[in-house]
């Protein structure tokens, strides 16, 4: 007759009985996340590039536009500036600034500068001598707007477009309203 050690009672091996049944391996279910992790990330990667940052790159050049109304028989409509005749009031007319302008950036103690190339659109009769006689003033316009410019100023998203518009107001108030159509930053670099 086998005796029954002392110690242990008929609860601890009832306790015990469950864990040897238990499986061993432990399934499928602790891997779900992990592998809908591994099958969804590259999805949600692709979806997020694709439709949200990537900006939309096929547009139809003009070149292509004037290529397909060419076949489809239309004709392709006049570019501005085509068919007028030299000197016409309403051609355009770029003159570039005499020299390129270069100020300190404001805040940097003169450490950084900003080095800028403007050449001006208009569409007056004379438009090239008007510009040309008043160089060194509107230079100076064009320096006192960059002279008061910061790093964040000149880092912003849009920065070049609202100096654009700073300096054409400042010729047009030197050269009077409309003479300056659009102000060109053909070179702009901080250094």
């Amino acid at each position: 007759m086998a005796a029954k050690p002392e110690g242990k009672s008929g609860a601890d091996e009832a306790a015990a009985a469950p864990k040897a049944a238990a499986p061993a391996g432990g399934g499928l279910k602790p891997w779900l996340p992990l592998l809908a992790n591994l099958v969804l990330m590259p999805v949600l990667g692709y979806v997020t590039v694709h439709f949200f940052l990537a900006p939309k790159t096929h547009t139809e050049t003009p070149a292509d536009a004037t290529e397909a109304k060419a076949e489809s028989g239309e004709k392709p409509a006049k570019s501005e500036g085509e068919g007028k005749k030299p000197g016409g009031k309403g051609e355009k007319i770029l003159v570039p600034l005499g020299n390129k302008i270069i100020v300190n950036v404001q805040g940097t103690q003169g450490t950084r500068y900003l080095l800028a190339n403007i050449t001006l659109e208009g569409s007056v009769p004379g438009f090239k001598e008007i510009v040309e006689k008043n160089d060194a003033e509107l230079r100076d316009a064009a320096g006192s707007v960059l002279l008061g410019k910061t790093i964040s100023d000149i880092d912003r998203p849009g920065a070049k477009n609202l100096i654009r518009a700073e300096i054409l107001s400042a010729f047009n108030s030197i050269l009077g309203p409309g003479v300056i159509k659009q102000v060109f930053l053909t070179e702009f670099a901080m250094q």
